[in-house]
Formats: C-alpha cells, sequence, structure tokens
C-alpha cells in the first residue's frame, strides 16, 4: 500500500476540508464551547472552519491529504505571501464573544518570539485510524525546522496531550479559563 499524497490545499479543497473539521471537532472542547447548541453547531462550526481556511489557504499554510486529513498552520508574522482581508466568520454575538475570550487567553500565553502554530489539526472520522493527521501535522514541522523556528499549539483535550507528546511535543504552559488549556511547543 501506498504512502497518502500529502498536499498544500487550494481553494478547490475548501468544501471537503470544512466538511471533514466540522465532523472531526464535534465533540471537542473548545468547538463545544464556543458552539454548545446541537442544532446549530454544524452552520456555526463551518462558518468558524471556513474562516480559519480562507485566512491561511493563500499562504501556502494549509497540509491535507485528500480533505481527510488537515493541518491548518500559521505561518509566523511578516512571512505571509498573501495578506488579504478575510471578512470574519457569520456567528452570532454570544459565540463571537466567547471566541474573542478563548482567543484571548490562548494568544496571551503565546511567545512574543517567531513561532510556526499549528492552529487546526483534524481527521474526518471516517478516516481516523489511519496516521494521516500525524502526516499531514509533519509536514509543517517540516517547514518549521527548515524555518530554525519552534512550532507552538494549544489543546483542551487531555487525550490530545498524550497524542502531541508521543509526537515530540511537551507542555509550556497551562491555562484554566475559559477551560482547560495546555500550550504545547516542539
Amino acid at each position: 500500500m501506498s504512502a497518502p499524497e500529502i498536499t498544500v490545499a487550494t481553494t478547490a479543497d475548501r468544501t471537503g476540508i470544512v466538511e471533514s473539521l466540522v465532523a472531526a471537532f464535534r465533540n471537542d472542547p473548545v468547538l463545544r464551547f464556543l458552539f454548545p447548541d446541537e442544532e446549530t453547531y454544524p452552520a456555526h462550526a463551518a462558518a468558524f472552519f471556513g474562516h480559519l481556511f480562507d485566512k491561511r489557504v493563500g499562504r501556502q499554510s494549509i497540509w491535507t491529504i485528500g480533505g481527510a486529513a488537515v493541518a491548518i498552520w500559521e505561518p509566523p508574522v511578516g512571512t505571509a505571501a498573501v495578506t488579504s482581508h478575510v471578512a470574519e466568520p457569520d456567528l452570532p454575538p454570544d459565540a463571537v464573544a466567547r471566541l474573542k475570550d478563548y482567543d484571548h487567553a490562548v494568544h496571551s500565553a503565546l511567545p512574543d518570539s517567531p513561532f510556526w502554530y499549528l492552529g487546526v489539526l483534524g481527521t474526518d472520522p471516517a478516516s481516523a485510524g489511519r496516521g494521516w493527521g500525524r502526516a499531514v501535522m509533519a509536514a509543517g514541522l517540516n517547514r518549521a525546522a527548515a524555518d530554525g523556528l519552534p512550532a507552538i499549539l494549544e489543546t483542551s483535550t487531555p487525550g490530545n496531550v498524550e497524542f502531541y507528546r508521543r509526537a515530540g511535543w511537551r507542555v509550556v504552559g497551562e491555562l484554566t479559563a475559559p477551560l482547560p488549556i495546555w500550550i504545547m511547543q516542539q
């Protein structure tokens, strides 16, 4: 069996990637904090992931395996190839307030020096267990290493802390509000 092909996402990948991430994060603590209502979760999560995709696709920092596994990385400030304006996601005011609270908490715990940021790593549940998440994550880690920069991520899932530790990450910070958050670095 041949290894899956990892590609840099293009705008043509948007729909498949957003659908995979909505499915992958259905029970994620952060996404359920942001969008707690079961009925509106799919639409709000799709708007959120679509926004993240749109902000980074022009920077060529989204790696994917057929849209089923995806790593959305934020390059260090000043390295972006494209700096076009992307409209804010269409979310209700209460969700925007929760998103701002979460972002403020996380960003206040991040280093001041340049780093590559793994903002999203997800695999569609139908493709889980194949190692594809590790594969797309590795593409971004390789880019960070080539730039001579550390990689940073945050997670609010205890099981993910162990997943990332096994992949060489270490916890460098912990937050308790607005929910438990581990900051990790490699």
